[in-house]
């Protein structure tokens, strides 16, 4: 199938032929007729399937059928749980629409509410917004959603591991009653299932893989290894195995600077993303990783969305999330567009949990690396500790002793 079957407009079809868009993806084949037909849509796929087009050229298809002479109003509206993924669809739909005269903007947090409010002034048909920032404005009557026609929920998982489950109730409340409502996400926990069961409408459901499969262009790994140690695995990887642009998840702020410190002290180029950072660093650091001016991003999961890079060598997860989901989405940030990617998994004694869960997700079972110098080094940590009050005498091994002792891998 081409773009040109899916009825798309011809200012659409130029824009995105000089994006190189030669045949849509499978989510955006499946998709597009959906939100054109102006249904309720539940979109579960893969991160790097290019669910972002799946719903952005139909929402400007179905806007340039329906403009009028009027003062230009918000007519679609994506929300997006951080202000990097809400640049990043911003962009995405400003590459669509250079030979039309739609407007679009993003509104977020972490900045001056004046330029967006000004740019808001000036009238715009789509607006990109995180929660927090779009019910702040709308309480100070700085934007009106009355001529909502379509409102997205982008990642809708991460946004309710975020806590916005209460903002998402709101938003949907306050835009009109008569809407299409186009529900996507990376991964469909049973939460997110019953959010869309609560608002939308008789929805179609689209799911492109089996549920939470990670891409099978990617090469996984998991490494065993005391807390301790990890620095020193991961600075033993980037040394001697891991080439290219690195994207490393640690699980705390305070981890990502830990971490960010000791790759600069070993003569790395490296930044970092997490959420007490200001947003003009936070996209300081995020342009210089896709430029190439550094190589290695370290990342929360919160500031990580929102990263898109095609070329993306490796994704390292120094910490384990405790939901498994996110295992999946982590290592989806490489092996994009059927573009070859490895993924490293550090596992420590408490995290073991953690893979059970993963790989009973996965359905998959992720190959340990048995060959890396701390596995073999750190034998009195891996072990079972001696049980306490023992009375066998000094000098002599009882039975049990004698016996190999069990790792805790």
């Amino acid at each position: 199938m081409t773009f040109k079957e899916l009825q798309l407009n011809k200012t659409i079809l130029r824009a995105i032929s000089e994006k190189g868009y030669d045949e849509p993806t499978l989510v955006q084949e499946k998709t597009i007729p959906l939100v054109l037909a102006n249904l309720d849509l539940i979109s579960s796929a893969q991160t790097g399937t290019g669910k972002t087009a799946a719903f952005a050229l139909p929402i400007i298809q179905l806007l340039l059928s329906k403009q009028d002479a009027k003062k230009k109003k918000i007519k679609a509206l994506i929300v997006s749980p951080t202000r990097e993924l809400t640049l990043q669809i911003k962009e995405n739909f400003q590459s669509y629409i250079p030979y039309t005269n739609l407007r679009v903007t993003a509104v977020f947090g972490g900045i001056s509410m004046t330029p967006q409010i000004d740019i808001l002034k000036r009238g715009v048909d789509i607006l990109i917004a995180t929660p927090g920032r779009l019910l702040d404005l709308f309480k100070q009557k700085k934007l009106y959603l009355d001529n909502i026609q379509t409102l997205v929920l982008d990642e809708a998982d991460l946004m309710l591991d975020m806590g916005f489950i209460n903002d998402i109730k709101k938003v949907v409340k306050i835009c009109p009653p008569k809407k299409q409502i186009l529900l996507f996400s990376a991964t469909m926990p049973q939460k997110v299932i019953d959010l869309a069961n609560t608002i939308l409408n008789e929805p179609v459901t689209v799911e492109i893989t089996a549920q939470s499969s990670p891409a099978k262009t990617i090469t996984q790994l998991l490494y065993y290894i005391p807390k301790q140690k990890k620095t020193e695995l991961c600075l033993h990887l980037l040394r001697n195995t891991i080439k290219g642009n690195v994207l490393i998840f640690r699980r705390t702020k305070f981890g990502v600077d830990k971490l960010e410190k000791a790759l600069l002290k070993n003569g790395y180029n490296v930044v970092s993303l997490h959420g007490d950072k200001s947003q003009y660093i936070r996209q300081e650091a995020l342009d210089k990783f896709k430029n190439n001016e550094v190589n290695i991003l370290i990342a929360t999961d919160v500031a990580s969305r929102g990263i898109d890079i095609n070329n993306l060598d490796a994704v390292i997860q120094f910490d384990l999330p405790n939901i498994p989901e996110t295992y999946v989405h982590r290592i989806g940030r490489t092996g994009r567009a059927n573009n070859i990617g490895n993924a490293y998994a550090f596992c420590s004694p408490d995290e073991k949990l953690y893979v059970k869960i993963i790989q009973k997700l996965i359905n998959k079972a992720i190959p340990v690396e048995m060959e890396h110098p701390y596995i073999t080094k750190e034998k009195s940590i891996l072990d079972k500790p001696k049980r306490k009050g023992s009375k066998h005498k000094k000098g002599r091994k009882s039975a049990a002793s004698k016996k190999k002792k069990k790792r805790w891998y």
